[in-house]
């Protein structure tokens, strides 16, 4: 069941994605020929205002199909210097107009991480987590390297500030060192009534990319945490503020990824995305209809940015190849030759193969450690 409702949540975000695709496009004169949920030979259609609307057999997503979008591939077969389109297509359309349907997709993806983090702030939760006091992670695992022991930081510290940011509890911690790794930290301790600093260079966890410090939590204290209720403004600031961040932490991740980290361990395949998903909402909705909703839409929020930005890179075959030949043409005044683009896609193909075989690998690896 689990599998089930993690594809169906996998299929909305890829649906919404064409729908900003579709919205662009019949904004900007290009004709929609069809629009399906799901792939492969058509179950049920129905032709309205020029668009043919498909359910499709296999439920793995789904497209929207723009007039035009083959005409790139009929240059390459016959030849031609140039792209020949209608004025109603993908590239009859100008290069400006091209280049945001393209980049439609990724924004819709982009606005729903709003949506769905504003909708959290609206409802707020309680978790449970301990106080921001520390103990030196090599008291209890000798095995371990703790950054934070070697610059004077002491159990029974409490960790009130990293960088400036103020650190309540050891939840704020953990979001900040593990969001920071490999770098100097500025580092403010309360120890005994006195505000002492301290610059602690974080250690990256290659196998997860994450920092870490060398510290844990003193479970002897346990505090129960309630995030605020946003009113509906107060909310949408707070979800903008937040997809925004996370916008930020992921190209931060992307960065870290050349600094030796496991890539099979870092990059999640389908499968690996679908199974966090499903067990993300039987395990959240199992605990309560406020938890399961909250889980769910945190990790819908994260998968949604990731999909935002992975969609944007320049690669030929993703929106951000489309906008980035869109660009080109347009401060070069002509159209780029399909031969150019064919190269160009080649090289493209390779790259997302490449991330492929690397998502299955660390699928395959997931799945056989779990067993």
């Amino acid at each position: 069941m689990k599998w089930i409702l993690g594809l169906l949540c996998l299929i909305f975000l890829i649906i919404f994605h064409e729908f900003g695709h579709f919205i662009a496009a019949k904004l900007f004169g290009v004709k929609v020929e069809s629009f399906s949920v799901g792939f492969g030979p058509v179950l049920l259609h129905r032709n309205f205002r020029g668009t043919d609307y498909r359910i499709s057999l296999f439920p793995l997503g789904g497209y929207c199909g723009m007039k035009g979008e083959k005409d790139f591939q009929k240059a390459i077969e016959e030849n031609l210097t140039q792209i020949e389109a209608d004025s109603d297509s993908l590239y009859g359309v100008h290069p400006v107009k091209r280049a945001l349907i393209g980049f439609a997709g990724p924004f819709f993806n982009f606005i729903f991480a709003i949506i769905a983090f504003s909708i959290i702030a609206g409802i707020g939760y309680t978790y449970y987590t301990y106080s921001n006091k520390i103990t030196i992670a090599t008291e209890i695992y000798p095995e371990l390297h703790s950054a934070a022991a070697e610059a004077g930081i002491k159990t029974g510290d409490k960790i009130i500030s990293i960088e400036g940011k103020k650190t309540e509890n050891f939840n704020d911690l953990l979001v900040e060192i593990s969001s920071r790794p490999d770098e100097d930290l500025l580092i403010a301790v309360d120890r005994d009534g006195t505000v002492l600093e301290f610059t602690v260079h974080s250690d990256l966890d290659k196998k997860t990319g994450s920092g870490k410090i060398g510290v844990v939590a003193d479970s002897k204290n346990v505090i129960e945490v309630q995030t605020p209720e946003f009113g509906f403004f107060g909310a949408i600031s707070e979800g903008t503020k937040q997809a925004f961040g996370a916008v930020g932490l992921t190209l931060k991740s992307l960065t870290i990824l050349f600094k030796g980290v496991e890539v099979k361990n870092a990059v999640s395949g389908p499968a690996r995305v679908t199974d966090m998903l499903g067990s993300t909402i039987k395990e959240g909705f199992a605990e309560g209809a406020k938890t399961g909703i909250i889980s769910t839409l945190s990790l819908l929020a994260i998968i949604s940015i990731s999909l935002f930005i992975m969609n944007l890179l320049p690669i030929p075959v993703l929106d951000g190849g489309l906008i980035l030949i869109a660009f080109i043409e347009f401060i070069a005044h002509k159209k780029i030759k399909p031969k150019i683009q064919y190269y160009i896609q080649v090289v493209g193909i390779a790259f997302i193969v490449m991330i492929f075989l690397i998502g299955l690998t660390g699928d395959i690896t997931y799945f056989t450690a779990k067993k």
